[in-house]
């Protein structure tokens, strides 16, 4: 058990799908949008500690600043309690994307090669132990898969798009690419030095040679800068390369949004992605942009920020020691686009076997005329982008258009 005075100013909510699951949170935080700004900066979630029944059997049972990024997660964090197994699923979430549509055609994600920079990834797990994984720790050097991130959003991340067990993720075959960058930092959050995050991506697309780069972190862009950072560079370099980008538009929304999606999801070329509730409206949470881009340029189609959206509120993923957690943000949102894109240059191979930053944003202009717009008569809404992401329509999209 723990202390009371552990858990002091944390409300514990039942989730409204199942009772048997709380939620851990700040009543500082969603639903009460004042004094978000800092909590996304620093918000330090107490975890629900596990209380589960015995098991039967073993089976399944920021440019943010100088030097630092900080990871868009800092979710409501969910565990069991006196759960009865098997838990739920988030299951809702990959029908609304269309994942199991495109599955159901033969798609799994084989030959296409996803990165993420992240916390590491906990291969420990039942749900990932058959993951086709490559690793590169840019922390501390490890030969081994570890996860180094406070409450391991690395795993978490890597689920929703790889499990496959007793959870499914959007594409299980992919060969991943983890490049552990971010770490707990001692204050409820997952933080990189900014050019160690650089330097993973770099290795995401020249060394892993990667299709796609999932970027489910980002920080707080300035303005006022004169010069964009390491990270921002790093993924122009990969855009370049003909790499898709998919990245976290950031978890800043309410009243005191800075009215700027994250770095690097502010790059025009890269896909920014909007968190859905469970119901398809917006996440109150998820992040507004700006009609400008960082020179003061108005931004054109496709390239309005954010782009797409997707579910991340409540999403049920794998985590450390077998377990399972609850999180909400747009990194998961993020993963899920991924997933998709993935299954769509399985389909399309053309699309990653010639790159180019010309076939990119052919692919972002389909995405955009696929996407299911929140209400009628809004071609672009600055908070959830052209719509929620429907994978099949995206795919018929592709193929109607003849790109690339």
């Amino acid at each position: 058990m723990w202390e009371d005075n552990e858990l002091k100013g944390v409300e514990f909510i039942p989730e409204p799908t199942d009772s048997r699951i709380l939620s851990a949170t700040d009543p500082n935080t969603i639903g009460h949008q004042e004094g978000w700004r800092s909590e996304v900066l620093g918000w330090d979630p107490e975890p629900v500690p596990v209380i589960s029944r015995q098991r039967r059997n073993s089976q399944r049972i920021a440019n943010t600043g100088i030097l630092v990024l900080i990871v868009i997660i800092f979710w409501a964090v969910s565990q069991y309690l006196l759960i009865d197994l098997p838990p739920p699923t988030s299951e809702w979430a990959f029908e609304e994307v269309g994942a199991r549509d495109l599955q159901d055609s033969g798609l799994t994600g084989s030959d296409v090669r996803v990165c993420m920079v992240d916390t590491g990834i906990d291969t420990t797990h039942p749900d990932l132990a058959g993951v086709d994984l490559v690793f590169k720790d840019f922390i501390s050097g490890s030969s081994g898969p570890v996860d180094y991130g406070l409450l391991a959003h690395g795993t978490m991340m890597a689920g929703i798009l790889v499990a496959d067990g007793y959870l499914q993720g959007v594409a299980p075959r992919v060969t991943l690419g983890m490049a552990a960058a971010l770490g707990e930092d001692g204050s409820g959050g997952n933080s990189g030095d900014e050019q160690l995050v650089a330097n993973a991506i770099e290795w995401c697309w020249r060394t892993f040679e990667a299709d796609i780069i999932s970027l489910s972190l980002g920080g707080e862009s300035d303005p006022e800068a004169e010069r964009e950072g390491p990270t921002t560079n790093a993924v122009r370099l990969a855009l370049a390369n003909g790499v898709y980008v998919v990245a976290a538009a950031g978890n800043d929304g309410g009243v005191s949004d800075d009215g700027r999606v994250s770095t690097p999801s502010n790059v025009a070329e890269v896909i920014s992605v909007a968190a859905l509730e469970r119901d398809g409206t917006v996440w109150s949470g998820s992040s507004i942009g700006a009609p400008v881009d960082s020179s003061g340029d108005e931004r054109v189609s496709p390239h309005l920020k954010p782009e797409i959206s997707a579910p991340g509120v409540g999403i049920i993923s794998t985590a450390k020691g077998g377990e399972y957690y609850s999180s909400t943000g747009t990194s998961d949102a993020t993963v899920f686009v991924s997933g998709i894109l993935a299954l769509i240059l399985e389909a399309e191979p053309n699309l990653k076997d010639n790159p180019s930053l010309e076939c990119i944003t052919q692919v972002k202009e389909a995405l955009m005329v696929s996407a299911e717009s929140l209400e009628a008569d809004i071609e672009h809404d600055s908070q959830w982008g052209y719509g929620s992401i429907d994978g099949s329509d995206w795919l018929d999209e592709i193929r109607l258009a003849n790109i690339c």
